[in-house]
């Protein structure tokens, strides 16, 4: 380990491990296969990184995108470390190959696909081989929420190289996902390195969607840099980015899978390259996403469940700067969600609908957001964190249990086939047609909310939807479901947050005052940094934050190094950074 830790100051700049980093590499250095869970962030990939550079042998990494393995190759090759990539994408593949047999790679890419070949399985016998590492290894887990049914195949194909240390890495797997993996990719009990999930530098915030476009428009100036914004379907995808870019001015891009793939490539690189790009997307963007610098992650729907939710808002802040994840959420969502629920094979069922109801307590809590959430991943947190929404203003909380008894019976009295609209003129007494046609102005729960009642009617059928107690039928009726009888026989309560009277707008949220500025004390240094980094990216055509991140930017800034010594000292600084651009920098903090 003390070899590992002079080869993590000179080829990755860092002067030691953070988290449980070391536990993973003095795992993977002794030959023992290992399945570490560690949040976004936390350095996942250098924990087979480091050590391909000092076993004998290639590490093979399976990787389930083609994006996500170039952005790799990339970060690894700026930091001097013999890699290459094996895809359908690569017109170098003989070279690749002829590399492999010649022991000239520390690291070869690969995707399950390609891993589960036989011929792939031929090539490995050409050379000596380090470790397998199996990347977003929650694919291989029929429980887990993006699951990939070639990852079975790789069990196979690390048999056949039985004394070949196995490392399995996610930050996304519950107690029951984990052991699954372990079982499908032969890591024994005592393999497991579970680093956390806490992201402290993410704040959370969850709003009901009222206005997306405006709403979506506020996050983007309260936060300049980049970011993601996930909507629910292609069409949501292109009508927000279009009126979002006319709203805001900024560069704001679609991507889904009906796009054409040339169009969706130059996207993601636009991306990927910029400082200010915003990507209007749906969830089939992300993984393949290795952008430190994203500054905020929205949802304008809520997520397939709490796993893809901390899986996506995990994009946001993996450079340890501070980042926002807002979430913008409807009744309908809710419901659409339930529908799916029944479509689904019976065995999973259950436990999709125990993921969906920990969303609604998420959406619908009044207490702190990532308690709610840590704790879904077995974790015990404190009851409040200082960085969500509700633990930096909480809401009131009201007992809405006599309102939703109401709005239950009048959905059960009129047969359970209508919506809010017809259920909300009932009880109002409206003097509508269709009530009276239907002979509802006779039943007992006609007119019997006014006031402030009346005004609690719709954010209690949203509550109540996200519950489960009320569920959308296809023809948009409400229907009685979960605990709705015994909330009508007063055996379970509703307790919601108020609805605040007009929305607020956050401004605990903006980076600038929760200290996520980029360049927080205005120093005309850090832009001139940034400015150098941006054009020397440009000549080299890589994206910004593989020449340096905007933390050992503003290190720089803060101790304005006079020396390569100096520099190579702060941390991000590997050898062969120092080498390609130390002396340019340097001359920048000269002429300041």
């Amino acid at each position: 380990m003390d070899q590992a830790r002079e080869q993590l100051r000179e080829v990755f700049g860092f002067g030691d491990f953070r988290g449980r980093q070391a536990e993973v590499v003095e795992r993977v250095m002794d030959g023992c296969s290992t399945l570490g869970v560690m949040p976004t962030g936390a350095g996942k990939s250098l924990t087979y990184q480091l050590p391909a550079t000092l076993l004998h042998g290639t590490c093979i990494v399976i990787s389930p995108l083609i994006a996500l393995m170039h952005d790799q190759l990339r970060a690894a090759r700026a930091n001097g470390i013999r890699a290459a990539t094996l895809t359908s994408a690569d017109a170098d593949w003989r070279e690749t190959m002829d590399a492999f047999r010649a022991g000239a790679l520390d690291l070869l890419y690969v995707a399950p696909e390609r891993a589960s070949q036989p011929s792939f399985c031929d090539l490995l016998t050409a050379a000596p081989l380090a470790m397998f590492a199996i990347d977003e290894a929650h694919c291989v887990s029929e429980w887990g929420h993006d699951f990939r049914p070639d990852y079975r195949q790789l069990r196979p194909l690390m048999d056949r190289f039985g004394d070949v240390p196995r490392l399995a890495l996610t930050a996304t797997a519950d107690a029951h996902t984990r052991s699954d993996i372990m079982a499908q990719l032969g890591i024994p009990d005592e393999g497991l390195v579970v680093a956390g999930f806490e992201r402290p530098n993410i704040r959370y915030a969850i709003r009901h969607r009222d206005n997306p476009v405006r709403q979506l428009t506020q996050l983007m100036e309260d936060h300049p840099g980049p970011g993601i914004i996930y909507a629910p379907t292609r069409r949501k995808v292109e009508d927000l980015a279009a009126k979002l870019a006319a709203a805001t001015g900024r560069p704001v891009l679609p991507y889904h899978a009906g796009l054409e793939p040339g169009t969706r490539a130059r996207h993601q690189a636009e991306f990927v390259a910029s400082e200010e790009v915003v990507m209007v997307a749906t969830i089939a963007f992300g993984m393949g996403i290795d952008k430190p610098d994203v500054r905020f992650v929205a949802h304008a729907g809520i997520p397939k469940s709490i796993e893809a939710y901390y899986q996506e808002t995990g994009r946001a802040g993996r450079d340890g700067d501070p980042a926002q994840a807002t979430m913008l959420w409807g009744a309908e969502d809710f419901a659409r969600a339930r529908m799916r629920l029944a479509e689904m094979p019976e065995d999973r069922r259950e436990g999709d609908r125990k993921r969906l109801d920990t969303l609604a307590n998420l959406v619908e809590t009044a207490g702190c957001r990532r308690a709610i959430l840590l704790r879904h991943f077995g974790e015990d947190p404190p009851q409040t964190c200082g960085n969500c929404d509700n633990c930096l203003d909480a809401p009131e909380v009201i007992d809405a249990t006599e309102v939703a008894r109401k709005f239950l019976s009048a959905a059960y009295r009129t047969g359970q086939s209508f919506g809010f609209g017809h259920l909300q003129k009932v009880l109002t007494g409206a003097d509508d047609e269709r009530v009276l046609a239907k002979g509802h102005d006779h039943l007992t729960v006609f007119g019997i909310v006014e006031g402030e009642e009346a005004a609690l009617l719709r954010p209690v059928s949203r509550a109540l939807q996200a519950r489960g107690a009320l569920v959308a039928t296809e023809h948009g009726g409400l229907t009685l479901g979960g605990d709705a009888r015994d909330i009508l026989k007063g055996e379970a309560s509703v307790l919601m947050v108020k609805p605040p009277k007009q929305a607020r707008r956050g401004r605990k949220s903006r980076s600038g005052s929760s200290g996520g500025g980029v360049n927080p004390v205005g120093d005309p240094l850090f832009d001139a940094l940034r400015e150098l980094r941006r054009q020397l990216a440009i000549e080299g055509q890589v994206p910004p934050y593989l020449i340096f991140h905007d933390a050992t930017l503003r290190e720089f800034t803060a101790t304005r190094p006079a020396t390569l010594a100096e520099m190579g000292s702060i941390a991000g600084v590997g050898a062969k950074k120092l080498d390609a651009y130390g002396e340019q920098f340097l001359d920048c903090i000269r002429q300041h």
